[in-house]
């Protein structure tokens, strides 16, 4: 299920993890080849992203079906 972002934080291990309109968090790592977000990286690039979607895998395993 998409849910927007609508902020950001860092985890105990100060890794970047995305605040979900949903209240999840779901973790946005630069982590190349596996994952590559350079953007999650400065200020400016997490601020870009505020507002774009994400698909949120905790809204979706709690829907019936």
């Amino acid at each position: 299920m998409k849910q927007k972002i609508v902020g950001f934080h860092l985890d105990e291990h100060n890794d970047w993890v995305a605040d979900l309109a949903c209240s999840h968090g779901q973790h946005v790592r630069h982590q190349p080849p596996l994952s590559v977000r350079p953007w999650v990286l400065t200020d400016e690039g997490r601020r870009s992203r505020l507002g774009s979607e994400l698909n949120c895998l905790r809204c979706e395993e709690s829907q019936p079906g």
